[in-house]
């Protein structure tokens, strides 16, 4: 397959964290255990939610110190913060957004790919019917885009607005970046890694395998 050059990096965020460096580079080994993997997937995602969520919007709030009073910032809709992972592998993501917005809400996309079109297949969508609000998109994995592409149309299509979504992925592939950056311009990708290519088989090289069956063990 021949490789994307992505001509520019609008709305592509590719963490530069020390840390999530250093845990991809365990949780990519080959040999590593399925506790070392999800606890590596736990730390990265709490870091890119961290980097996804640095311009959500805050509210002055008086407060008093042991000191004095003083005027503190929080959250403006810290109870409606709306995190949606692509089954199932996305589910391991949630974790770390649940660390910083315990008060966060959930909604289910289930994909599955087809090994022969590489299209993503809809089996399962749980929404709430709110979705005015921001929203977190979570997989470990864009690879080919189909899957991310897919699930932002289901988004849209039940009412949410593109500004509002924000897709979270350990890695990504430049094949999959360019693809839905053609399809959804201005969707905001935050990633921990921008690997090298796909291969015939539409696995990010040199990636990290199948982060599904990684996660649960279904090896």
């Amino acid at each position: 397959m021949d490789r994307v050059i992505l001509m520019t990096r609008k709305n592509l965020h590719v963490s530069s964290h020390p840390v999530v460096a250093d845990r991809l580079s365990k949780l990519r080994d080959k040999d590593a255990p399925v506790h070392v993997f999800r606890q590596c997937v736990h730390e990265i995602s709490q870091a890119l939610a961290y980097e996804a969520s640095a311009d959500l919007a805050t509210r002055d709030k008086q407060i008093v110190t042991p000191c004095a009073p003083t005027t503190g910032q929080v959250l403006a809709h810290d109870n409606s913060v709306l995190v949606v992972p692509i089954l199932r592998a996305g589910l391991g993501l949630v974790s770390g957004f649940q660390a910083l917005f315990p008060d966060y809400h959930m909604g289910h996309i289930g994909l599955y790919r087809d090994e022969e079109t590489k299209r993503p297949v809809q089996y399962m969508t749980k929404l709430p019917k709110d979705l005015n609000r921001t929203i977190f998109l979570v997989d470990p994995m864009l690879a080919t885009g189909h899957s991310t592409a897919k699930a932002v149309e289901i988004l849209l299509e039940g009412g949410a607005k593109m500004a509002d979504i924000r897709a979270v992925t350990l890695i990504s592939a430049p094949e999959g970046v360019a693809y839905v950056h053609s399809v959804y311009p201005d969707l905001a990708i935050y990633t921990g890694a921008l690997d090298s290519h796909l291969n015939e088989h539409a696995f990010i090289v040199p990636g990290l395998g199948d982060a599904g069956d990684r996660l649960f063990g279904t090896l």
